[in-house]
């Protein structure tokens, strides 16, 4: 890592990436983010804008689920815990006649109120308190080269599922005739939404990871006029605002998580006029 520091502080000689932990902090976002404006187009082109927020709160059964089960690790826990909830989630909307955001709403409900009982005993709950708002700043260099290896994954699984998730969206009943398997199709997307929220949860927090998710993706559907420029837009929305926010939290001494957030909204609002024309 002395390396990338080095090259950080010749070719980014900011004030704020002075410090060890601010670098690591704009490595992290600068995954984190182009990985949540890819996957974001699809989720509001799919109206699973909740979804995310869903598996955010699952986190917090997963991590009590660990603790039940006497793992060490959070992260095994809430990963293997979201992608059984994702995979659930999905499962009850295909064979179900209620809509996605009421099925979405009791898992969300659930998880959160599951989560909270367990944690809670004893009055516990306040060393896992730190999820519900998520700390960039905290971020490791090992934790780093685990949100690289989910971001090199997600692009390769993205390559793939692009196309098929495109047509589903647009015509599920075309998509089946081309031979689509579109049950397939959203199953492999809805857990690779679910690793890429788990992954980055501790350092986005439950209440902003769906923020991060659906606004880029919002912003760039209200100016974009094709499908390409959907999602680059998207990725760029996020990335700008994710480094802005990371900047702009070191200087006013505020969550980064909450600076980024900010700042998507703000864009959304700019470019909601824009819709229209």
């Amino acid at each position: 890592m002395n390396a990338v520091y080095a090259a950080m502080d010749a070719l980014l000689p900011f004030e704020f990436l002075r410090y060890a932990f601010m670098k690591n902090a704009l490595l992290a976002m600068l995954m984190i983010a182009p990985l949540f404006g890819m996957l974001g187009t699809m989720a509001v082109d799919n109206r699973m804008a909740f979804f995310s927020d869903a598996l955010g709160h699952s986190a917090l059964t997963g991590i009590a689920v660990g603790v039940l089960l006497g793992l060490r690790s959070q992260m095994a826990a809430m990963l293997a815990f979201g992608v059984l909830w994702a995979a659930l989630i999905t499962f009850v909307k295909h064979h179900s006649r209620m809509s996605a955001d009421t099925i979405i709403s009791v898992f969300s409900s659930t998880s959160v109120a599951l989560g909270l009982v367990v944690l809670s005993r004893g009055g516990a709950f306040a060393r896992y308190s730190s999820v519900l708002v998520g700390d960039v700043l905290a971020i490791t260099p090992g934790d780093l080269l685990a949100l690289l290896a989910t971001l090199a994954v997600s692009l390769a699984l993205w390559a793939l599922l692009f196309n098929p998730l495109m047509l589903t969206s647009v015509n599920a009943p075309l998509a089946q005739s081309r031979g689509v398997r579109a049950s397939l199709t959203e199953y492999a997307f809805t857990l690779l939404v679910a690793v890429a929220v788990m992954v980055s949860i501790r350092w986005v927090g439950v209440m902003l990871i769906n923020s991060l998710l659906i606004l880029p993706a919002a912003c760039a559907r209200n100016v974009a006029r094709n499908a390409r420029a959907y999602m680059g837009l998207s990725v760029l929305i996020a990335l700008a605002c994710g480094v802005a926010g990371l900047a702009l939290s070191f200087y006013l001494n505020t969550s980064a998580g909450a600076a980024v957030v900010l700042l998507l909204a703000a864009c959304y609002f700019c470019t909601l006029p824009l819709r229209r024309r």
